[in-house]
């Protein structure tokens, strides 16, 4: 499966944290690709780098 992930690893993005998971890791959405952010709360608006990329979501970390 050929990475249609529209966020890459390395790269930052600006984003609202919408959610937290069931694992305490704030939920942060980039088109609509979900993006887990340790550390956050719901409100949240961070700017995250991007520390892996998986075929469904990606782990980030505040930067």
């Amino acid at each position: 499966m050929d990475s249609s992930a529209p966020v890459e690893a390395g790269e930052s993005y600006e984003v609202t944290i919408e959610d937290i998971a069931r694992e305490g890791d704030g939920i942060a959405r980039v088109s609509g690709f979900v993006i887990f952010v340790p550390n956050t709360e719901v409100g949240d608006e961070v700017t995250v780098k991007v520390t892996k990329v998986m075929r469904k979501f990606a782990f980030g970390e505040v930067v």
